[in-house]
Order: C-alpha cells, then structure tokens, then sequence
C-alpha cells in the first residue's frame, strides 16, 4: 500500500503539471468540444499503457540506454508536435464564420483518440519518467502483476484527470470566452505546442 500511495502521488504530480499532454487537451477541448477533449483524455491514457507495458517487460532501460533509439523517439515526438501546432496556427488564420467555425470542431473521435496516444508515447519525458518510476521507486521484488496493477491505476488516474480538465474548459463560460477569442488563443497553443516540439528536439539532458 505505501509503495502504491507513492508511485500514485509522483504520476499525480506528473501529470497535473504542464506539458504537451495537457495543451493538446485544452487545445481540443476549445476548438472543438467536450466529447473531442474526452477522447483525447482516452488517448493519452492509452499512451500511458504503453509506458506501463514495456516497463513491465523491461524495455525502458533498453530505450534509455540506447542512445540512437531515444533520440529517434524524441524527435519524432518533437516533430509531431511542431506539426500539431502548425496546424493549429493555420486553422487559427481567416476571420471567424459559421463555416471556419464547423471546420474547427470536426475533428473525428478517432483522430482525437490518435493525437493523444501519439503525443503521449512520443515523449521522452515520459519514458524517462517511467523508466525512474519502475527501477528507482518500485522495488525488484514487486511481482508483475502488482506492477500492472500500479500502471492501471496510472491509466486511469491520467484519463479521469484529463477528462475532469476538458469538462471544465467546455463549461458554458468558458467557450463564452474563448468564442471572443478564439484565433488568439488557437494562435497561442499552436505556439505554445511548436515551443514544446523544439524543446524536445533541442533538450539534451
């Protein structure tokens, strides 16, 4: 139970702070709408899984320790994000109508699903974060099931996090605001995504 409560308490922390999962959650969420935001929640929860996965069966140390496969996961995690944020930055261009207005919020459930798994497992961070969680803090002696069992706590601790966050950004409110705004903040998060990509590429620790 104390090993549970702590390996609980450090991903809380990991996931609440800020990131590329959660700027792709609030980017979806306030262009298109809460069930888009739910799924993306669902993709990086399923991001998450695979972290747990090859944790489990050892393949983080062999990630971490192979210099030319991280950097090929993180730069293609970075370059998945400047191109989401590209993205966004042209969707944001033109002036605001009802049919610039369909056209940001159609974005499929499965597209939402795919941008949330592939941000999500392309980040090295997270891949460093569970390798430290899986060698560092839970003991050698815990059996495999129990490491599972951790790790569906993490999915589902992610998803309902996540999902709690794109219930909020689509209050009423909320899209009042972001209505008034909606090219700048768009303009904003495809910035803020495109800053995240490069400093993944660039980030040598």
């Amino acid at each position: 139970m104390e090993e549970l409560l702590i390996v609980a308490g450090a991903h809380i922390l990991a996931v609440a702070s800020p990131g590329p999962d959660l700027a792709l959650v609030l980017k979806n969420a306030l262009s298109g709408n809460k069930k888009v935001g739910i799924y993306t929640a669902l993709g990086i929860a399923l991001g998450i899984l695979v972290h747990v996965l090859y944790s489990v069966v050892g393949l983080a140390l062999v990630i971490s320790q192979s210099i030319v496969l991280f950097n090929i996961i993180k730069l293609v995690g970075a370059g998945y994000l400047i191109w989401i944020g590209v993205k966004s930055l042209m969707s944001s261009k033109g002036p605001v109508t009802a049919s610039t207005q369909v056209t940001t919020k159609s974005i499929s459930t499965k597209e939402a699903i795919k941008q949330g798994f592939l941000t999500n497992v392309l980040n090295p961070k997270a891949t460093l974060f569970f390798l430290s969680l899986y060698t560092q803090v839970i003991s050698p002696n815990t059996s495999a099931s129990l490491k599972l069992l951790y790790g569906a706590e993490m999915v589902t601790a992610t998803f309902i996090w996540f999902t709690l966050v794109a219930i909020f950004m689509t209050r009423k409110p909320v899209q009042a605001v972001y209505e008034k705004i909606k090219h700048r903040i768009d303009q904003a998060f495809g910035v803020a995504l495109i800053a995240l990509g490069l400093k993944v590429a660039l980030d040598n620790k």
